[in-house]
């Protein structure tokens, strides 16, 4: 009996108000031709349909589409394997899995429940976190460190409510999601409506040299938020032994500040990339394909992190090169 291949996973994130369920609904009704199993959990401020909300801890419907919604009154991992349970016993049927957070709730949890369980690893794949940032509000929300934690998480950033700002004040949360997040994509969804290339297929956490490095420039300008992002940049090669030593102290000493950080590596002596990523101290890395003839070769690493001490972080880097 062939193994079936892993569902892609996306985790919708942002602050209250900011059109998550707008969004939702919009993926629930929407002619697609795709079978999404969407779980909400019950802490939305506005369910999708509420009287699927009842007193069992697991709720599931198939709607007119062929998605599939489930609300949830347990933990994530209990949803997740019924969810598996009904598609193997051929009670429902889905490919894709959208995940809602709370308005309030950090995304680590759950990006970390991926990672944590073998069998849950083995039937599902994290695709990418998708963080929506309402515009007419995003100065009020980011006053509070769990909505930067948000932004910081996102492989995805999606801005609702543009038409209730001005150019000015788009282009301002623009430049301040960027300091944040520097490797995730801003897009406009109008009314919950959005390309659904923007939300499905980001490969966020595959283990390849896609570092979002295409960086998008940001205007230095003092923070006023905690999480921000560092980017490491180096054209010397870098001494594997001295490269693990600093990241093992990294994470030791800041691996819970760690949001989400990834990097495409040029170590000494190999002809091969190395890349890495990972989330607080959960991490991965591996050998990628060798560097393109007369290609240059250059290692990037960008972190999220929360009140990193950029400083430090980078004299510790450059310790970790081999003298030109």
């Amino acid at each position: 009996m062939s193994v079936p291949s892993p569902i892609p996973v996306t985790v919708l994130s942002g602050f209250l108000g900011a059109g998550k369920t707008t969004l939702l609904r919009y993926l629930l009704k929407a002619e697609h031709g795709l079978k999404i199993a969407v779980i909400e959990n019950e802490f939305s401020d506005a369910g999708i349909d509420s009287q699927l909300l009842g007193d069992e801890p697991v709720q599931v419907m198939t709607l007119a589409n062929g998605c599939v919604c489930c609300t949830i009154h347990t933990d994530l991992t209990k949803a997740l394997f019924l969810l598996l349970e009904r598609l193997d016993s051929g009670e429902i049927d889905f490919d894709r899995l959208v995940i809602e957070c709370t308005g309030l709730a950090d995304p680590a949890p759950v990006a970390q429940t991926f990672f944590m369980d073998e069998e849950l690893r083995e039937r599902y794949i994290l695709d990418g976190i998708i963080t929506l940032v309402d515009a007419a509000h995003a100065d009020q929300h980011l006053a509070q460190t769990i909505a930067q934690a948000q932004v910081g998480f996102a492989d995805r950033l999606l801005v609702s409510k543009r038409d209730l700002v001005d150019d000015a004040a788009f282009e301002a949360l623009s430049a301040r999601l960027t300091r944040i997040n520097r490797r995730a994509p801003i897009r406009v969804v109008e009314h919950g409506k959005i390309d659904l290339a923007a939300l499905l297929d980001v490969r966020g956490f595959n283990l390849n040299a896609d570092v979002g490095l295409s960086l998008r420039p940001v205007r230095s300008s003092p923070s006023i938020d905690r999480i921000s992002s560092l980017v490491l940049r180096s054209d010397q090669p870098l001494d594997i032994d001295r490269l693990s030593t600093f990241m093992n102290e990294l994470l030791e000493d800041h691996g819970t500040q760690l949001l989400r950080y990834k990097g495409v590596l040029n170590i000494a002596g190999d002809d091969r990339r190395m890349v890495f990523q990972g989330v607080l101290k959960l991490y991965g890395f591996d050998w990628d394909a060798e560097w393109a003839p007369g290609e240059t070769r250059k290692s990037v690493i960008v972190f999220i992190g929360d009140d990193l001490p950029k400083d430090k972080i980078r004299e510790k880097f450059a310790l970790s090169l081999v003298a030109a």
